[in-house]
């Protein structure tokens, strides 16, 4: 079914159409909502919230972008407003103003999967993590990361550059890179 008739049939709550919205974007969108959480639990909590309001709001989507993306928006969005309303996660996701510090200009030849990259970027302070998260994987810029966050461009700018950092030295920690070469030397 072409989106434009699914999207009107989720509007009219036609189960058949709603399911099949869900299940066209749900195993997507849960990889989107655990980038953000730190439990699977969690994520699944994030998606079923982000696909009530994805449904209760589907009337508002304009047909100018993909779907996806509007979709994907929804449960950025959610994930965001979980992190903030939920007490586990209110004392890492807070950021301060101290030790500002510009975005570094090394840029290491990293060669590791997706996988293990993502791997650690989820053990990264809550805060860290999401910034690292809108900026790095999602492309929001630092100036729109400051508005979802209500923070200043300059806040996100510092707690990105200190999410690179933590991860470049993780990185170098284990051993796992050869930062010249790029060849990976695991134990």
């Amino acid at each position: 079914m072409d989106t434009q008739k699914l999207v009107k049939e989720c509007i009219r709550e036609i189960p058949a159409a709603q399911r099949q919205l869900y299940d066209r974007f749900a195993e997507t969108m849960l990889g989107v909502c655990y980038r953000y959480t730190k439990s699977m639990d969690d994520a699944e909590d994030v998606l079923q919230d982000g696909f009530v309001k994805v449904f209760r709001n589907l009337d508002q989507f304009k047909y100018e972008g993909e779907l996806g993306a509007w979709v994907r928006r929804i449960m950025v969005t959610t994930a965001l407003n979980f992190l903030k309303k939920n007490s586990r996660y209110n004392h890492e996701f807070s950021f301060d103003n101290e030790n500002l510090h510009p975005v570094a200009d090394d840029n290491p030849e990293i060669k590791m999967t997706g996988k293990e990259l993502a791997d650690l970027v989820r053990q990264l302070p809550v805060g860290y993590q999401t910034i690292f998260n809108l900026h790095a994987v999602e492309g929001f810029s630092h100036v729109e990361i400051g508005k979802m966050l209500g923070i200043n461009e300059g806040t996100s700018r510092s707690q990105y550059a200190r999410a690179r950092a933590l991860l470049i030295s993780w990185i170098k920690k284990n051993d796992q890179i050869n930062f010249k070469t790029g060849a990976y030397a695991g134990k």
